[in-house]
């Protein structure tokens, strides 16, 4: 392995302690080198994303819903209707449905449709980091079992001249492929179950705008709903025409 792994010491990515390493621990903790590599990406990735979702966005929604408040809806759908960020973009698309359409079911369905839609983007990286995180401790245990099978064959080839510092040697070098699936799996736990809990708080911030959006002036006066644009006749608009003449 190290006459393969050579080419990469001599680019700076691998260390020769390492290369050593992956020499003594074999095939397990290659792959366990690969996990880390993977774990760190996503990580980085997921905090990026996370970064991204949440910079001002929390301020442009409170600053939008308190204008949607007061009545003034068109400046708050206006606050929001250039934001790409989940939140803001879901807020603003609410706004926009309830101002043409009110309180209608099919508007609900719709943007619970597009909630789902933002819930598995907010998600993703998650899983693979989980899938890591519980395989790692699992890989470095296979690596113990098998080096402890290999280190008992060679103590039963070696008959009566045994020699103890084989043996332990077989051991200690059984026993690293656990402690680096843990080194991997520690670190991949604590950050998952950090990065989920910024997740979770992200879709609980989503959800307390929509109800807000819900719970606003204009909702339950559908046939005082504000146009942003003029759409085309639609049946949810019929709907809306004939509860108000109900009413």
């Amino acid at each position: 392995m190290s006459e393969w792994l050579s080419p990469l010491v001599e680019m700076g990515v691998l260390t020769p302690g390492l290369v050593e390493l992956l020499g003594i621990g074999g095939p397990v903790v290659a792959i366990l080198l690969v996990f880390s590599m993977v774990a760190v990406t996503l990580i980085i990735g997921k905090s990026l994303q996370l970064f991204l979702a949440t910079w001002q966005s929390k301020t442009k929604v409170s600053d939008s819903l308190s204008l949607w408040r007061d009545g003034q809806v068109r400046d708050a759908h206006s606050l929001l209707i250039t934001c790409q960020q989940q939140v803001p973009a879901l807020v603003a698309s609410a706004m926009a449905s309830v101002m043409r359409h009110g309180d209608a079911p099919l508007v609900r369905e719709e943007l619970a449709r597009q909630a789902s839609r933002h819930l598995a983007s907010l998600k993703s990286y998650l899983k693979p980091l989980e899938v890591i995180a519980t395989l790692s401790p699992l890989l470095g245990l296979l690596g113990t079992v098998m080096g402890m099978i290999l280190a008992f064959q060679q103590m039963e080839a070696a008959g009566n001249q045994v020699d103890p510092s084989v043996l332990s040697g077989g051991i200690w070098q059984a026993l690293l492929t656990t402690a680096a699936g843990l080194i991997v799996a520690i670190p991949v736990v604590m950050l998952h179950s950090y990065l989920e809990r910024k997740t979770d708080r992200l879709v609980d911030e989503m959800e307390d705008a929509l109800t807000a959006v819900f719970t606003g002036p204009l909702v339950g006066n559908t046939s005082g709903a504000v146009n942003v644009s003029e759409p085309a006749a639609n049946p949810l608009n019929a709907r809306d025409e004939r509860r108000g003449h109900a009413a």
